[in-house]
């Protein structure tokens, strides 16, 4: 099973997104509900990273079991190859909503590229991610494996949970304000900067998955 268990984050998008989960997440709950335009009824609970649980993140079936979801149209097997995404949160609202978040305190953490070694992995991501771009009219020929993999593979992985299951799934990337630590932006402008950059060179300014997906942004002050 893919069960990770974490140290009591230190410094950066994991100890802040800690803090936000287990202490904060009245703060979490009211931005998902703000971005998504969604009612202050749809409670959410979090099921990761909880301290109860090591501070746990979850990939591969495991984040999948921990959601209580099937995938009963097409399989994550078939998808994507074992070692897939290791979400920094998962949470389900009371009306059976699934929220998979990517936290991020500064603008380097961003940057990723595919790091798999296997061919038939390699050739599994590929097509997967071919078949993403095909469905969110991307230009086939940008280039998803290189600089912004990480929020590329998250995509696919809505494009999966949602258009070819059905399921209610929703993308959360959380961004932090005001790590002095990591050298993080201090104002919204630099990350919206930083982020226009990401979806140009994906090709994913606007797409079909997009009111699926949010964006929301926490001063780290409030968490101290």
């Amino acid at each position: 099973m893919a069960r990770f268990p974490q140290h009591e984050g230190k410094k950066g998008s994991q100890k802040w997104l800690q803090k936000l989960v287990n202490d904060k997440p009245a703060i979490l709950n009211s931005r998902i509900w703000s971005a998504l335009n969604l009612s202050e009824e749809e409670h959410i609970e979090w099921c990761s990273p909880l301290k109860s649980d090591d501070y746990a993140e979850y990939r591969d079936q495991a984040f999948l079991k921990l959601l209580d979801v099937k995938l009963e149209k097409a399989s994550l097997a078939q998808f994507w190859p074992d070692g897939g995404p290791q979400w920094d949160a998962l949470g389900k609202s009371s009306s059976g909503k699934l929220f998979l978040v990517e936290a991020k305190s500064h603008i380097p953490e961003l940057i990723s590229s595919l790091q798999a070694e296997d061919q038939g992995s390699i050739e599994k991501i590929t097509t997967s991610l071919g078949e993403t771009k095909r469905y969110l009219n991307c230009r086939v020929n940008v280039e998803w494996s290189q600089c912004f993999y990480q929020y590329a593979n998250r995509i696919a992985h809505l494009y999966l949970l949602r258009k070819k299951n059905d399921l209610p799934a929703y993308l959360i990337c959380v961004y932090f304000l005001n790590d002095v630590e990591m050298k993080g932006p201090t104002s919204l402008a630099e990350w919206e900067g930083a982020l226009r950059l990401l979806k140009s060179a994906l090709g994913i300014r606007r797409h079909k998955l997009q009111k699926f997906t949010a964006g929301v942004y926490v001063d780290v002050r409030a968490l101290q």
